[in-house]
Formats: structure tokens, C-alpha cells, sequence
């Protein structure tokens, strides 16, 4: 399989991490972007070609990854648009947030052929997760090799309509931010009830990742493990109240729709005709 990646970014990066001499042979896969340091470890650490913008080796492939910003993709599909073969038929796969299917396929003078992608930073470090909706023009062959790439750093998710893309974004593409969030919050009591700034890390990192992968492991519902670590009266008890009565469960699913919506808007801004 050859691969072209449009942006040589940390997601970018990431995918080809997974993807070099395991997937696919890093020779085959070439990656666009103008930040010469970005092409030059990238070809150093995979073996993969590079150029400084979209060339011919784009047109060769037959997977091109869009990894580069929203703001930046009707541009980016401009410059692509001569450069797809209408006898390769390659597959366009695009992990921009906000950027619908359709919209990139009029950019792209009607191409059909596209699956979109919303994965998360835990990628970095291979254990992300992706949503996935392909458009009609993808092909069963096609779906499949887009799902092994995104596999390359992570589980997917496949949906049956594009519009739960935005659902996604809030939940897996922006919750690491949520994650963190509430570790900085734990880390931060940890100090002001008298540990040290690193006491206060290591025991936030350690009870969230803990908690993660008992949750993982377990076939049982999240809420029953978090009663069995309740005793009514208790210090987690007393905890858990104070969270109910200051309304964080609301205020966490009430930003979550927040990001979903803002999604959306940014699906109407981007693509909206000019």
C-alpha cells in the first residue's frame, strides 16, 4: 500500500509511527508539508520520502492522508485536486475536525471517495481511538484500509452516519483535554491538603490510570464499580455529594454538548460556499 500524508504533524507523525515497516514499508509512504525539520526527522526515524508540498508521489498513492488544520483544508484540497488520478481512484481520508465529507468533496471537484476521521492524542503513544463515517463513493476495500491505518494507533469506531463525527469529537477527540483537566484539579487539592507538588502527581496519574484500566478490564458497568468504592458516610461518599451538589456530572455533559455543537458550527463555517 502507498501512502501519502498532506502535513507531517504530531497526528500525522503518530499514524506513521504505526504505519512504517509494519502496515506498509517506509518507502512507501511520502509526506508533504513545508516544515523541512518535520520532513527530515520524519525521514530519518521511517525511512519515508518527502517533499515540500503536494507532488507526484501524491498522485501515486493509494491512500492520501489530509492531516493538516481545518482552517487550512479548502486550500489544501485546491492544490490536491489536479494531483487525483480519476484512473487510481485513490482514497482520500481526512482527520480535520469540523470538515464534512461533502464540503471536501466539492473542494475536490466532486470526488467521492472519502472516509473521515476523528482520532485523539493518545495516539502519540498508540493507544488512541478513532470515529470513523465513510461517504457512499468508498468501496468495501477501501473502508478496509482505511481502518487498518487508523488501527495502526488504536481501536476504531465506525459510524453509519457522518453527522455523530461531532458526537465523537466531544467525547474521544476532545476528552484527553477533560482528562488532564481533572488531573490538574486532583493534583492541585494534593497540594493544598499539604503534599508535594510531585506526591500530588504521582498519585493523581497513578489513581486515573488505575481507575482507566480496572474500568477496561472489567465487564461490569462503570456506575457499580464507583458504588463498590462508596460506603455510604464515607471519605467517598462525602467526596462524591459535594460533586452532585456543585453539579459536576451536569457541567461535564453539559461542555461535552458544548463541543459537539461547536462541531457543528465549525462544519457550517468552514464549509460554507465562497
Amino acid at each position: 500500500m502507498k501512502i501519502a500524508f498532506i502535513g507531517g504533524g504530531n497526528m500525522a507523525s503518530a499514524l506513521i509511527a504505526g504505519l512504517a515497516n509494519k502496515l506498509t514499508a517506509g518507502a512507501n509512504i511520502h509526506v508533504a508539508d513545508p516544515n523541512a525539520e518535520a520532513l527530515a526527522r520524519l525521514h530519518a526515524q521511517f525511512g519515508v520520502t518527502t517533499a515540500a508540498g503536494a507532488d507526484g508521489a501524491v498522485s501515486a498513492a493509494d491512500v492520501i492522508v489530509l492531516a493538516v488544520k481545518p482552517q487550512s483544508m479548502r486550500e489544501v484540497a485546491a492544490q490536491l485536486a489536479p494531483l487525483i488520478s480519476p484512473a487510481r481512484q485513490p482514497l482520500i481520508v481526512s482527520i480535520a475536525a469540523g470538515i464534512r465529507g461533502a464540503d471536501l468533496s466539492r473542494w475536490l471537484g466532486g470526488y467521492g471517495a472519502i472516509v473521515r476521521c476523528m482520532p485523539n492524542t493518545p495516539a502519540l503513544i498508540g493507544m488512541g481511538i478513532t470515529g470513523m463515517a465513510a461517504t457512499a463513493g468508498v468501496s468495501a476495500e477501501q473502508k478496509k484500509m482505511a481502518d487498518d491505518i487508523l488501527r495502526a494507533v488504536g481501536p476504531t469506531v465506525w459510524l453509519d452516519d457522518e453527522a455523530q463525527i461531532d458526537a465523537v469529537t466531544a467525547v474521544s477527540g476532545s476528552g484527553p483535554a477533560y482528562v488532564f483537566y481533572f488531573i490538574e484539579a486532583m493534583q492541585q487539592a494534593a497540594v493544598e491538603m499539604g503534599l508535594s507538588e510531585e506526591q500530588g502527581k504521582q498519585l493523581a496519574l497513578a489513581t486515573f490510570g488505575g481507575a482507566s484500566q480496572l474500568a477496561i478490564r472489567s465487564s461490569e458497568p462503570v456506575s457499580l464499580l464507583r458504588e463498590r468504592v462508596t460506603s455510604k458516610g464515607g471519605t467517598t461518599y462525602a467526596a462524591l455529594t459535594s460533586m452532585e451538589e456543585s453539579g459536576v456530572k451536569a457541567a461535564i455533559i453539559k461542555a461535552m454538548k458544548a463541543a459537539a455543537h461547536r462541531g457543528k458550527e465549525m462544519g457550517d463555517e468552514l464549509g460554507a460556499a465562497s
